[in-house]
């Protein structure tokens, strides 16, 4: 197995990049948060990976933390989740929502997710509660008013993990209004 790279970034696409390592280029799928993390074009890059060796491809998988790649094997063993869909759930929940939500039994930001409907989150859910502890910052749950915030801010275009990290920044014991609490995630947005 293929553990880690670390070599030259070459090119940087949606999903995937070309990392050369000792002369070779490596495409790797990857999450959208090592797309958003990465350095520039020709600048070292260090990512752990996942090999999947199928019947006709061998794939490659990148991920910026052993966090990341642990939660991509695990969302692999449940039943009906292809490497593509574990690659969209981690593109799409940030480590911390997803334990949070799998730990708290919530199919309804699971199924945020594109190509995952309520019985597959309950699924997940089911396969991975005992599996993925909940880490320190997912023990604040969403609310239905962080939620509503989360699906208005996708909705004006920002991606899922961008919308996350804002709402993620609104103080726990401030107004219930989402109106209020839509208003404080967009200047989290007008930050420099």
């Amino acid at each position: 197995m293929i553990a880690s790279l670390r070599g030259i970034l070459l090119s940087l696409g949606d999903k995937e990049l070309v990392l050369e390592v000792g002369g070779v280029g490596l495409q790797l799928a990857v999450p959208l948060s090592v797309v958003e993390r990465a350095p520039a074009i020709g600048q070292p890059m260090f990512l752990h990976t996942e090999l999947i060796v199928r019947q006709d491809a061998l794939k490659l998988f990148g991920f910026s933390s052993l966090e990341e790649r642990e939660a991509f094997d695990l969302l692999l063993q449940v039943s009906g989740i292809g490497p593509r869909l574990a690659l969209a759930i981690l593109s799409h929940l940030s480590l911390d929502v997803l334990h949070g939500a799998v730990g708290a039994g919530q199919a309804d930001v699971l199924s945020t997710v594109p190509g995952i409907g309520r019985k597959t989150a309950e699924k997940i859910i089911f396969h991975l509660k005992d599996r993925l502890a909940p880490t320190q910052a997912a023990a604040a749950e969403p609310t239905q008013t962080d939620l509503e915030v989360l699906a208005v801010l996708t909705g004006l275009g920002y991606n899922l993990v961008e919308a996350q990290a804002a709402v993620q920044s609104l103080p726990r014991n401030g107004t219930e209004s989402v109106e209020e609490r839509l208003r404080l995630a967009l200047q989290y947005f007008a930050r420099p």
